[in-house]
């Protein structure tokens, strides 16, 4: 293993990654690759190990190459194109992502990486390209931001006694307030007073990380227990089937980028039109309800949507009328690119789900 030194001189490495989601259906999606070449990939996902030993899910992503790539986002849209068959329309950089270890091949020498993530909204479209790609539900994922029907039972029945757990578990006072205050802060008052703030889906997930309640959290630790030639720290079986419980695992630290891409959506529907990228030109309202429902992870009042819309001077009538089959014919709508250039706020204010219920 290299030495402190030389850790300090090990060059770090450009990766791009890109979130690609949809809405179909009333769900959620997000675009995941399981295989890949490039250097980046992990063993898993090279079919150098067995799938059982590494989680091979991720987004798409691969390394930025000077040699090749003019910008960071054509270098992003060819490893797209290449794993998944997708081309992008527009995209906008999320986050860059350069925690030390977030790759463990660090541990043994291998260099920084740092990824640069990006954003990117599309309407589903069936996939190719050389990545086994396909479309999964974003709740699968990250299954404690779904209230769309009423507050998840996975919050009292799970990550509660769990988060609890942990706090008792602390080594002195202090740390056991700390870790209170993150609780209350990511997932609201332990009394179950106040609000559930949607936008923290990073300050959630990075909890339940810390608390070890999520399965890459026991996956790092092992990792680097290995590494360090000293036995893997014991994980109860209360621990376990809490991490079974939620949500299935990705490789590196990509559910940390997808949650982080959750809560970057969330913030701008409130004040950007990014739900319409996510529509055709001609759509119900109630499509665009759920649509917006889906993203934000909660229900919302049918009638005081639709005034909030009409009243926002967003969408504007198309004169025609959709059969879906499913009820009465409803009349499309097309949104207002004018009112981007008329109001400075374009979004739909959403309301905050209460912890209790």
């Amino acid at each position: 293993m290299a030495q402190d030194g030389e850790n300090n001189h090990r060059p770090a490495q450009i990766g791009l990654t890109a979130v690609i989601v949809a809405v179909t259906e009333e769900d959620p999606r997000v675009l995941v690759a399981r295989r890949m070449t490039h250097d980046l990939a992990t063993p898993a996902q090279q079919g150098l190990i067995p799938l059982a030993f590494d989680t091979p899910e991720t987004l798409p992503f691969g390394p930025f190459e000077p040699e090749h790539h003019r910008t960071l986002e054509l270098g992003l849209r060819q490893w797209v194109s290449e794993q998944t068959g997708i081309a992008m329309r527009y995209v906008e950089q999320l986050y860059t992502f350069a925690n030390q270890n977030r790759d463990p091949r660090e541990l043994t020498g291998g260099p920084r990486v740092v990824s640069v993530a990006y954003l990117a909204l599309t309407q589903e479209t069936p996939v190719a390209g050389t990545g086994e790609a396909q479309w999964r539900s974003w709740y699968f994922f990250l299954p404690w931001e779904d209230w769309r029907e009423g507050r998840p039972a996975l919050i009292d029945k799970v990550i509660r006694p769990a988060l609890t757990r942990w706090i008792d578990a602390a080594p002195d006072a202090r740390t056991a307030r700390t870790r209170m205050e993150r609780t209350a802060i990511a997932f609201g008052p332990v009394a179950g007073t106040g609000h559930f703030d949607l936008l923290r889906c990073l300050d959630r997930y990075e909890l339940l990380y810390s608390a070890g309640l999520v399965k890459e959290a026991i996956r790092d630790a092992a990792i680097t227990a290995s590494v360090a030639g000293t036995e893997s720290p014991t994980v109860p079986d209360e621990q376990r089937d809490a991490a079974k419980a939620l949500g299935s695992p990705m490789a590196l630290d990509n559910r940390r980028i997808l949650a982080s891409a959750l809560g970057r959506l969330r913030g701008k529907i409130d004040y950007r039109p990014v739900v319409f990228d996510l529509l055709p030109p001609e759509f119900t309202l109630l499509r665009l309800q759920k649509v917006v429902e889906a993203l934000s992870g909660i229900e919302l009042h049918k009638q005081n949507f639709r005034r909030t819309v009409i009243a926002g001077d967003l969408v504007e009538p198309t004169g025609q009328i959709e059969a879906s089959g499913r009820g009465r014919p409803a009349e499309t709508y097309r949104f207002r690119r004018d009112v981007m250039q008329e109001k400075h706020d374009v979004g739909i204010p959403l309301p905050l789900p209460k912890i209790g219920g």
